[in-house]
């Protein structure tokens, strides 16, 4: 993939991104110039192409740090900005995350009844599964069973509309909506 195709494509949501984390219009450029630069310099190292989104995020995520400790050694001013990118960090991932948790309420909904309503009660409510199967009138293998078959349909229509990325943890850091005419309303 050439450096241009990628700028058309993830200039503007790149900036983006970066202006919600560095106040200054202009840095904002500079530091967008920069990453475009180091993903020109080293786009051939990358060995998944369909891992190119997330790559660059990761650049820009640094990027967006270097600047904040150049700006800090620049003004002699004694900081914690690992501390702070780590908190702007696990925000981020938490609105993610919480972004997706609503996905799965929402799909949740077009699941069929009997696992509609085991997944609300259990994973999205506040029933165990022993509570789920007394409440049902079946066995708690059989509540267990509903649960996992209610949460792999689950997984299979969010990953028919998504990309997700994840991290070593589970979290989300990074999506991308396969098609824009998803089967499923995601809210």
């Amino acid at each position: 993939m050439k450096t241009e195709e990628l700028w058309l494509e993830f200039s503007t949501e790149l900036l983006t991104f970066i202006q919600m984390r560095v106040r200054n219009e202009f840095d904002a450029e500079d530091i967008l110039q920069d990453v475009f630069r180091k993903i020109h310099l080293s786009i051939h190292t990358l060995s998944d192409e369909s891992k190119i989104q997330s790559w660059m995020y990761q650049i820009t995520r640094n990027a967006i740090t270097d600047y904040y400790r150049t700006s800090a050694r620049r003004n002699g001013i004694e900081t914690h900005f690992d501390d702070e990118i780590k908190l702007m960090e696990t925000e981020e991932v938490s609105n993610l995350n919480n972004l997706v948790s609503g996905w799965l309420t929402c799909i949740a909904q077009a699941l069929d009844e009997k696992y509609r309503e085991a997944i609300l009660l259990t994973e999205l409510g506040v029933f165990t599964q022993k509570q789920l199967a007394e409440r049902l009138g079946i066995s708690v293998s059989g509540a267990k069973s509903r649960v996992q078959r209610g949460r792999e349909k689950i997984k299979e229509m969010l990953l028919a509309c998504c990309h997700i990325e994840r991290d070593r943890l589970g979290n989300v850091i990074d999506y991308q909506r396969k098609s824009a005419s998803c089967n499923y309303n995601l809210c």
